[in-house]
């Protein structure tokens, strides 16, 4: 009996344990993303620096950022797998 009730209540979460961990992760490639994108800046103010026409800042980190957000809606749209009961 308390096993159908603990069923129930879990069934009532719009996500499950492995939409939230995937979440985190998503978070994370995210974070990744702007730290990439971060430094470059001049030390003098009438100095031009070159440094932040780099790859790692408008190619690599935009993407990283791009490919986070894409992970964190399939996170939230991935079905967990359902478990078999016997």
């Amino acid at each position: 009996m308390a096993k159908k009730k603990i069923e129930q209540e879990s069934a009532d979460f719009p996500l499950m344990r492995e939409n939230y961990i995937l979440l985190i992760i998503g978070f994370g490639i995210i974070m990744v993303g702007f730290l990439l994108m971060m430094g470059g800046k001049s030390d003098d103010p009438n100095v031009f620096n070159e440094q932040i026409f780099n790859f790692r800042r408008i190619t690599l980190a935009p993407i990283l950022v791009l490919f986070g957000f894409v992970f964190e809606i399939w996170a939230i749209m991935k079905k967990p797998k359902e478990e078999k009961s016997e």
